[in-house]
This record gives structure tokens, sequence and C-alpha cells, in this order.
């Protein structure tokens, strides 16, 4: 089964919003068949594992890290072919959520008269596919959110100067991660700020994420490198409404102002709004619909402040590198007004430490406020 882990994260960042899903089929001691869900739309793990065994399997044990899919979808069930080939006992990770499989994979495959076990390495399988056990649950995206800061908890000097505050292995990770996410999203200081790119810049063949801005009055500039860049890399525009746009004279300016960015690839997403910015939680929905599973915040402290709020942040990633700036006026990787009480504060837990070459790294998931 750990083999079979090993290979279903090879399809990460391109089976969005599918599962991470590897197979590894067994006979007389020896692996005969390994396969694993390489891209969205193609073939699954156990599918692509039978189709070019060369060995005979009948009386073979499969292993697969997510219960077996029972439907036809974009591809025939998995339960099909398992049961055409012969196979003697099935050991299965976890049980797929999903109201099409939900137990009927299992059940099938029990009807037909063969063996399965389920709960092999299940907390490994449920870390991995987390993305899509919140996605197929909820249908909203699951969102880290990755902040870069100095040892006294600045994100940038007060001129506002940020590159780079950690190395280059750490910034190499976010690009990997970058890759694994269906979305990186930012709010609209960032881009005025940084002029960024958010693309993966890591050499080989990675996924790109779909660029998203949260501009709730529509200000981002038209040659920035994000609406340059937008014909070649998915790019989405979240804005509110534009009642309070003092940046726009007259709603002439604002139709010239869409027009443009549509007409060099951006997309346009017109959200609800909360005191005149972009609501969150309507955000998350309006993403999830359009099968954007996960996100990467990279935003300053105005934008994490506003995930955070509003109850939308699964888990933190946290570099620190080992320098100080100081300044009052430097920014911090959280903003708003924040709480009044200690006791308040957002509790992460399953706490992961790690050393990147200087730079530490604290993972941890929200658990809960206070």
């Amino acid at each position: 089964m750990r083999r079979a882990i090993e290979l279903a994260k090879k399809g990460g960042g391109f089976v969005h919003p599918n599962p991470l899903v590897g197979c590894v089929v067994v006979k007389d001691g020896q692996i005969i068949a390994e396969g694993y869900h390489e891209k969205y739309g193609g073939f699954h793990a156990e599918r692509n594992a039978l189709t070019y065994c060369k060995t005979e399997t009948k009386d073979a044990l499969l292993y697969v890290t997510l219960e077996p899919c029972c439907h036809y979808g974009k591809t025939p069930p998995c339960t099909e072919i398992i049961i055409e080939k012969g196979i003697k006992k099935v050991f299965v990770g976890i049980l797929d959520p999903n109201p099409l499989v939900a137990g009927k994979g299992v059940k099938m495959l029990q009807d037909a008269g063969i063996e399965v076990e389920v709960g092999l390495c299940e907390d490994e399988i449920r870390e991995m596919n987390k993305v899509f056990l919140k996605y197929i649950t909820t249908k909203r995206p699951y969102v880290i959110m990755k902040t870069a800061m100095t040892l006294d908890g600045k994100i940038a000097a007060y001129t506002g100067d940020s590159k780079w505050v950690t190395n280059e292995e750490s910034r190499k990770m976010v690009h990997q991660l970058r890759s694994e996410m269906a979305g990186v999203i930012v709010g609209i200081n960032t881009v005025l700020a940084d002029d960024p790119m958010l693309t993966c810049r890591l050499e080989g063949n990675y996924h790109q994420p779909v660029r998203i801005v949260v501009d709730s009055k529509l200000r981002i500039p038209v040659d920035c490198q994000l609406v340059r860049t937008a014909n070649k890399f998915r790019t989405i525009i979240a804005h509110a409404d534009f009642a309070d746009n003092t940046e726009l004279d007259d709603d002439m300016d604002l139709a010239r102002k869409r027009a443009d960015l549509a007409d060099l690839g951006c997309e346009l997403m017109h959200c609800a709004s909360t005191n005149g910015h972009v609501d969150i939680n309507d955000l998350m929905i309006k993403l999830g619909a359009q099968g954007i599973d996960s996100l990467l915040l990279e935003g300053g402290g105005t934008l994490n402040a506003a995930f955070l709020e509003a109850g939308c942040v699964d888990e933190v990633w946290a570099f620190i590198a080992p320098k100080i700036i100081g300044g009052s006026e430097s920014k911090t990787p959280v903003a708003g007004k924040g709480i009044d009480m200690m006791c308040d504060a957002i509790i992460l837990q399953d706490i992961d430490i790690q050393n990147i070459n200087g730079d530490i790294l604290i993972k941890g998931k929200i658990c809960s406020r206070g």
C-alpha cells in the first residue's frame, strides 16, 4: 500500500478535482502491475494497472489507496475490470466519500465474491487526499495560507522591499506547492506592490495553477504581468460591486476596463460584497463551482486576515527566516483589527517543523479559534 501511495503522488497537480490514487497488483509475493491516476479524464489507477499487465491476474491481490469507483463517468468503472481480471482480494486504503461511490464499490466487489479489506495506511492516505476529501463533501477549495516572514514577524521592510525574505530552497518548495494546487490567490495590494507572475517556475513538466486576484474595485493595471500573460495562464479577477470605486471615473471607464481585461484573456468573477470588499465565502463557493478544489493563499496581511476571519483557511505554512529587520511600519503576515484576547487566538494542530537550509517551516492545520 505504501508503494501505491508513492505512485499516487505522481498525479499531484494533474488530476484536479479528482483524488490522488495509486494501485499495485501482487501475485505469488511479486508485484506484477502498477498504475496511478495520471491526469484528469484519464484512466483511474486500477484500470491503468490492470489494462497493461502482461501477467495472468487470476487470484492476484490488488492494493488501491481509494475505494474503486463503480459508476460510469469519463472512464468505465474500476470495479468492472477488477472483477473481469479475476482478482482474489482487494485491499482498500479509504472509502470514497463521493455519493456516487461511498461503499457501493466495495459492495459490488464483495457481491462478485472478491474479499475486500478496508483501512490499510488510512491516516497517510487521508493526509495525501485532504484536498479531495474536503472538496467532494463541501464543494469548497482546500486553502493553504503560505507566509514568509523574518524572525521578528515581518514580511517586508518599511520601504515595501520583500525580495527575498526566505532562501532559495524555501522558494523552490513554494513553487512545488504551487504546482500541486489548483489555484494560487493574492490580493490587489500584492499585485500593485510586487507585480508577480504567480506561476510555477521549476524546470520540467509541472502543472500551472489558476491565478486569482481578489480585486474588489477592479484596480488591477492592464499592463501588469498577470494581465499581460492571461492568454497563456488562466487568470481570474474577483471583484465586488463598484458603487464606491474611486479609481474609475464613470460607468464608461468601468465598461472599458472590463472589456480591456476580457480582451487580454482575464476572466472576471463578480462576487457578493461585504463592506465594499469581495465576500470571501461567496468567492470560495464560486471557485468551487468551477472545479477549483484547492488554493495556495499567498496574500499580504489584508487578504490573509480576510480569509482567517471568514474561516476559510484549512492549513498554514509559515516560513521563518533567521533575519531581523524591525520597524513599526514594516508589514506583518496578518493585518486587520486582530483579536482582543490571547485566549481567542486561532489554534493550529498537527504541527510539523522543518529546517530548510536555515529557514524554519512550521506547518499546521487550523484547529479552532480560542
